[in-house]
């Protein structure tokens, strides 16, 4: 007797996955060995066909797969015509993410993109008329809301024991290891990626948003490049590195060169060897070089919808990783900090990868507090759920969220298309300001 065929599973979701750079992995790996039950990985497209080939050697050497087709970025519509995908995940260079964003929805699949969304107004613009056009859904996947900590912050706010929040501090440190990465790679010119006040600190613009439940209204900020980069190196007498080339003698002192050891055959997969002679990509490029137009020391002032006052710092040198928030209600003050693993795009150390992150600041004695001070009366140290994981244990319950989906999310994780133009905005309107040297009106950026 003849066997019958397998029932295929019809609630199973097709992806495709556009941009196969680092950031890439967790959705790859997510799809290929964590959530095949519920969705499944069809494609690849890059610009590089030799870092898609790697991430096929993964397929099949790891994941034990069959390896997938490979697109190229020209054949994204030939992609989607012979896929027919449900969803396309964007992870491509940020200012590359609304030209697939776009080009997704009007081809009538929905759209998970990596953050920042975009990288300035005009791209913003063309992703939300885009969406209102095509009623196609865009989310954007701010891991950080979804870590334990951080959804305490916005359950303890939400319950009233702060009162009404008058005023926020928020201080974000990058340390030497990780700051100095976004000066080695593409993120360094700030057309790509829209400096770090939208690359990175999305992430932070969002947790407020997210937070206090309001919209960014004026922003007036100050920054510059004051520690990496040529002249600064020149004025400290810090020569030797300027010119140093990857491998060379010199890269060898540097200790802000990218340090590549054998384990690390990710990094070398993705932006040595042919996938380098492909693109004339340099993944480690020398971070007291000529070329960089981001700020690495930046201060932000934001006056939100419902009256709350935000002032904001990133320094991208610092000798540990990690952030401060402290919110000062009408019933106290509300204080949170953060020690972080620091880490490197890419390599054997990703803090992405499960137990890197928490396990680390734990052994260290440094784990995360949350303390609140009422006016009149005892502080007291409260409690949260701790987790493993990157993103302070956010990216696993993200990725379950995206994948599996939920019936209910009280305290709205996920994320739109509007919740990522808001995040992307403050940081546009910061890069507007610290060039104009006036406050910037987020209503006159784009129109919802």
């Amino acid at each position: 007797m003849a066997k019958k065929a397998p029932v295929k599973n019809k609630s199973k979701k097709k992806y495709v996955l556009v941009g196969t750079g680092g950031r890439s992995a967790m959705y790859t790996k997510a799809l290929m060995q964590d959530y095949t039950d519920v969705g499944e990985l069809l494609a690849f497209c890059d610009t590089n066909q030799a870092r898609m080939d790697y991430w096929n050697s993964i397929v099949v050497t790891e994941y034990k797969k069959k390896a997938l087709p490979t697109f190229k970025a020209d054949e994204f519509d030939k992609m989607i015509a012979k896929f027919k995908p449900d969803t396309v995940i964007v992870t491509t260079m940020d200012r590359t993410h609304h030209t697939y964003i776009c080009r997704a929805m009007e081809l009538g699949c929905d759209v998970i993109t990596e953050k920042p969304m975009t990288v300035d107004a005009e791209k913003c613009q063309e992703i939300i008329d885009t969406s209102k056009r095509t009623s196609k859904k865009v989310t954007v996947t701010f891991n950080y809301r979804y870590s334990p900590r951080n959804t305490k912050i916005k359950e303890i706010l939400r319950s009233g024991i702060v009162g009404d929040v008058n005023s926020i501090h928020f201080e974000w440190l990058l340390s030497t290891v990780h700051g100095a990465d976004y000066f080695r790679r593409w993120h360094r010119n700030k057309n790509n990626s829209g400096g770090l006040m939208v690359h990175k600190s999305t992430h932070h613009f969002d947790l407020v948003n997210w937070w206090i439940d309001s919209f960014p209204e004026t922003v007036f900020a100050m920054g510059d490049l004051m520690f990496y980069g040529k002249e600064n190196a020149e004025n400290r007498g810090v020569r030797e590195f300027y010119y140093r080339a990857k491998g060379s003698s010199v890269a060898k002192k540097d200790p802000f060169a990218l340090k590549v050891t054998a384990k690390d055959e990710r990094l070398k997969g993705l932006y040595f060897g042919e996938a380098e002679k492909e693109d004339n990509y340099f993944r480690d490029q020398s971070v007291f070089g000529d070329g960089i137009s981001i700020e690495d020391n930046m201060g932000v002032m934001v006056r939100y919808r419902n009256k709350t006052i935000m002032t904001y710092s990133l320094n991208a040198h610092s000798p540990w990783e990690g952030y401060r928030v402290c919110f000062n209600g009408t019933k106290g003050r509300l204080e949170f900090n953060v020690v972080e693993t620091p880490y490197i795009s890419g390599n054997h150390a990703d803090f992405n990868q499960p137990g890197m992150h928490e396990l680390d600041c734990a052994k260290e004695n440094m784990v995360p507090e949350i303390i609140f001070q009422p006016h009149w009366g005892k502080a007291q140290v409260i409690d949260y759920e701790r987790a493993v994981g990157g993103h302070g244990g956010g990216d696993t319950r993200l990725l379950d969220h995206l994948f599996k989906g939920a019936e209910i999310d009280p305290l709205g994780h996920s994320a739109g298309c509007e919740d990522g133009a808001k995040s992307i905005l403050v940081g546009i309107a910061a890069n507007k300001s610290m060039k104009t040297g006036l406050p910037v009106e987020v209503k006159t950026l784009v129109e919802f």
